[in-house]
């Protein structure tokens, strides 16, 4: 029956129903495949974001634990005592009145591998030794001595100049005697110390007895011990006592230059024992030794004192002759002799020998000032220097203004 309908219908009704069939299932294909790719899409994104999330996880992970490495390997760095702020807290500590933290800082350092150098040790001896805290003392020298024997002497010098400098003698003492009980001889840094502090800062007494340790030692005293020693004995005026002293030390070492002959020749001239005075300068000059600007100044004060015009005169060409250029003291002990035996009038030719436009210059040794003081017109002088500032103020500018003062005062005087 079927096929007779077909038969019967025309053939573009068949067509038609093919072509629908066809364009159906295509569609059908078209929508399965859409599907298909959308719940593959789907599932691929689905898995692309798991795997996001996950790489995501781990490397937050991973950086997590990086920065966690890091900061751990920062707090082993800052408490590691291989690092230099370590010695900056035990200082800090101790200084600060935190003695139990400070002992904890110690202990860290000296069980690891650090090695603290001599100057942080004997700052932090300072520290202790100033609270009277020896027992703490005692305790940090026996640990160096084990961890390293060999910064022992230098700690012991570094301590006796932190104690000495602050004037600290009784403790300087202590750790000289501590020194001493560990088996360790004073070396010449540390002796010279000792006796230089307690010239600053201690009685004429104790400065001698330890001057007498020190050559029981075997020792040689040096420059700036010496000159410590010396100043002790012209603030108490003891200038026998000075040119005795000196004369131990001995005249011929060449090492401290003129000091001990000028010193010598210091203790005459303060005296005015102008004969033994003259008599130690023929000996120096016999001696080897070149005349400096202080010996001819520590002369020239002494003759210009007591009125020695002559002898002051050929000291002045002695000191021409050995090409010893004069400053403020020398033209200072002309003025002032002259002018105390009122021949202000041949000044000018009492200087003719020097230049009068040279700029002014200082170079006298400060002890000179301690034993002899200063004269009249190099005080006067200095008060005009710093009253005026100028920086090209010359011998005649300063003559001549010490001059007019001079005039005015006299005027001053006659008028009333």
């Amino acid at each position: 029956m079927e096929a007779v309908l077909l038969l019967s219908s025309p053939p573009f009704t068949v067509k038609r129903k093919r072509f629908r069939q066809f364009t159906s299932d295509n569609r059908n294909r078209n929508r399965n495949r859409n599907r298909n790719r959308n719940l593959k899409g789907r599932y691929e994104g689905f898995v692309n974001t798991t795997k996001a999330s996950d790489s995501n996880s781990n490397s937050n992970s991973l950086s997590h634990l990086v920065s966690g490495r890091k900061i751990l390997d920062k707090k082993s760095k800052t408490l590691s005592t291989d690092n230099s702020t370590l010695p900056a807290l035990l200082l800090h500590y101790a200084s600060s009145g935190s003695l139990s933290k400070a002992h904890g800082i110690w202990d860290e350092m000296i069980n690891s591998s650090f090695m603290p150098n001599a100057q942080l040790v004997s700052q932090l001896i300072f520290i202790f030794g100033c609270t009277q805290d020896f027992d703490a003392v005692a305790k940090i020298l026996r640990q160096m001595e084990l961890k390293d024997s060999k910064l022992l002497p230098d700690i012991f010098t570094l301590s006796v100049s932190h104690f000495g400098k602050n004037g600290h003698l009784d403790c300087m003492e202590i750790m000289i005697k501590k020194m001493y009980s560990m088996g360790y001889s004073i070396d010449s840094v540390t002796g010279n110390a000792y006796v230089l502090y307690h010239s600053l800062f201690g009685s004429l007494a104790d400065t001698e007895a330890a001057y007498g340790r020190l050559k029981k030692s075997r020792i040689l005293i040096e420059e700036e011990a010496i000159r410590a020693f010396a100043s002790a004995y012209i603030k108490k005026n003891k200038f026998y006592e000075l040119g005795c002293f000196v004369q131990e030390v001995g005249l011929g070492r060449r090492n401290v230059g003129n000091l001990l002959w000028n010193l010598l020749i210091l203790s005459y001239a303060a005296n005015f024992k102008m004969k033994s005075l003259q008599r130690e300068f023929v000996r120096m000059v016999e001696s080897g030794f070149n005349p400096d600007l202080n010996t001819f100044n520590i002369r020239s004060v002494a003759f210009s004192r007591m009125s020695l015009l002559w002898d002051l005169h050929l000291s002045i060409e002695h000191m021409k002759h050995e090409a010893v250029f004069p400053d403020i003291v020398t033209y200072g002990c002309v003025v002032d002799a002259y002018m105390d035996k009122r021949l202000g009038r041949n000044l000018e030719f009492a200087l003719n020998e020097f230049k009068w436009n040279d700029s002014v210059s200082i170079s006298t040794d400060s002890l000179v000032f301690e034993a002899m003081g200063k004269g009249d017109f190099h005080s006067s002088s200095e008060v005009v220097m710093e009253y005026v500032k100028r920086n090209d103020w010359t011998y005649k500018m300063l003559i001549s203004v010490y001059l007019k003062k001079k005039f005015r005062s006299n005027q001053i005087f006659w008028n009333y």
